[in-house]
């Protein structure tokens, strides 16, 4: 098994029109840069884990089974086992596969106007345009047909939820277990939908904080080893251990109840995070059962 980061350094990192396919319509907000900018980003990458010291990375086509590092490091627990510590969304998925496997093309060279979209078709009234923003801002640009990918964040630590990956962190527990379920939803005009606002509702069960709704429904997760995300590791590595539980299928979310979520939840979310670079290179990526 692999030694886990320190709490201190820890701290330190995360102080981080028609019907048609919905990824024809949307989620295409920010200026493309060109592919010589994700090449580079790539080289940094690759040159900084050169020697094979750092673990398997996130996100991942989880269509893959491949991947050659084999730093392993134990299972974090079911999450039922665990404290939910942080809930936050990407605009774009991170991973790629299931149901969202279409590419938003390379965005703005730092996480924004890239990722994964969602493949299936919307209907007309599903795509209606809204009239309000939907986050704060210059990241409130959400709108009926855009992909998001949100993490439930799971800790083996005794915390309770709030503000930012810190919050799964404690000082009684320098190496934390962490274990993230990811679930990929696409916005729609629709009241009916699911409402983000009741997927993110928390209880303790068992002793532990749990997202009492968190989707059960959307296809069998894949569970691999890897790290944090977000585009500030599109250059280096993520140190940090995380156990990856993303599920295949896609979730329709309500636009609007998106946009209440960000007006008041205690993680203090108010707008999408960007999203990390698809991880390909094989040295970087753990091997999954089958």
């Amino acid at each position: 098994m692999k030694s886990y980061v320190g709490l201190a350094a820890i701290a330190a990192l995360l102080t981080l029109t028609s019907s048609g396919m919905a990824s024809e319509t949307a989620q295409n907000h920010a200026e493309q840069v060109g592919d010589e900018v994700i090449a580079a980003q790539r080289e940094a990458l690759a040159a900084a884990v050169e020697g094979g010291i750092f673990g398997p990375q996130s996100p991942r086509d989880i269509s893959s089974m491949g991947g050659e590092n084999t730093l392993d490091f134990a299972d974090a627990p079911s999450y039922s086992a665990m404290n939910l510590c942080n809930i936050h969304f990407h605009e774009g998925a991170e991973h790629k596969g299931g149901e969202f496997t279409t590419y938003a093309g390379n965005g703005d060279g730092e996480g924004y106007g890239t990722g994964y979209l969602y493949d299936g078709e919307l209907s007309d009234a599903e795509l209606t345009p809204i009239d309000y923003p939907v986050g704060k801002g210059e990241h409130s640009t959400l709108e009926p047909g855009d992909t998001i990918e949100i993490h439930y964040v799971h800790t083996t630590a005794k915390v309770s939820p709030g503000p930012t990956l810190g919050a799964c962190l404690s000082e009684a527990v320098a190496n934390p277990q962490l274990r993230v379920e990811a679930q990929v939803f696409v916005l729609v005009n629709d009241d009916s939908a699911a409402s983000l606002v009741d997927l993110t509702q928390i209880e303790q069960i068992a002793g532990f904080h749990q997202a009492v709704t968190l989707p059960n429904s959307t296809g069998t997760p894949v569970v691999y080893d890897g790290s944090t995300t977000g585009p500030s590791y599109n250059a280096k590595a993520s140190p940090l251990q995380v156990t990856w539980s993303v599920r295949p299928q896609v979730m329709k979310v309500s636009t609007k109840s998106v946009a209440k979520w960000l007006e008041d939840n205690v993680f203090d979310e108010d707008h999408a995070h960007g999203v990390r670079n698809l991880v390909i290179e094989p040295e970087l990526l753990s091997p999954i059962a089958n």
